[in-house]
């Protein structure tokens, strides 16, 4: 079947050579305007990285804490806290759902408020310091877990030993904040750990104190 011709204006054209007329005026105005197609698509991949940029977002310290308790005796729980510790998430949504969370804590900045308690559990009898100085985590997935909550699950290095855990993300919001100049994002983050998976205080097994170590960790996270 041999191609028709037409002079008629494209908006008249019918069916031709079994193209119809939306694809026919497509093809001619590309013949028209060459460099509108190319334009076009740097203009949605531009849009589309500008879409995906990731954002660093880093603990402040003087609003943050790394927190954690345990249970003496079956009967009470003893809070204490890392004094020195860096969190960075890093985000490309704003509601964190595809957070990567990196942590680096200082063992020897253990504090439960006991000085003596204190120097015991940076022995060789609990966190050896000396030579585990640092202990780490970062998230290797996320997933939802309701509304602005996450599974968050990664290797976690303590002790000489690495294992995967799984703790509790909840996003709590973003707020500008005038001291820092920039926006802050609160990130709470809960979970339970067993000291005995990481051979810490084996010496003191429970219910003198529990093997549960329980994780609370609030952040305000200022975007970097």
């Amino acid at each position: 079947m041999q191609c028709l011709r037409s002079t008629q204006p494209v908006d008249y054209l019918p069916e031709v050579c079994g193209l119809e007329h939306s694809t026919l005026q497509i093809t001619i105005e590309q013949k028209r305007h060459p460099m509108r197609k190319y334009l076009l698509l740097s203009a949605f991949l531009v849009t589309t990285a500008t879409g995906f940029a990731q954002t660093t977002w880093k603990a402040d310290p003087f609003h943050s804490r790394l927190g954690f308790t345990v249970t003496h005796l079956g009967i009470n729980d003893v809070p204490g806290h890392f004094g020195d510790y860096e969190v960075t998430i890093t985000s490309a949504k704003p509601d964190f759902s595809d957070a990567v969370v990196e942590l680096s804590a200082q063992t020897a900045t253990i504090n439960t408020r006991v000085e003596a308690r204190d120097k015991h559990l940076k022995s060789a009898d609990f966190f050896d310091v000396e030579k585990f100085p640092t202990m780490s985590f970062k998230s290797t997935s996320i997933k939802k877990d309701g509304k602005n909550k996450y599974k968050l699950s990664g290797p976690l290095t303590m002790h000489g030993v690495t294992k995967l855990v799984t703790v509790t993300m909840q996003y709590r919001g973003t707020a500008n904040n005038p001291a820092a100049k920039t926006d802050a994002a609160g990130i709470q983050i809960t979970g339970i750990i067993n000291r005995a998976d990481f051979g810490i205080g084996a010496g003191f097994p429970p219910p003198m104190i529990s093997n549960q170590v329980n994780i609370i960790a609030d952040g305000e996270f200022n975007k970097k």
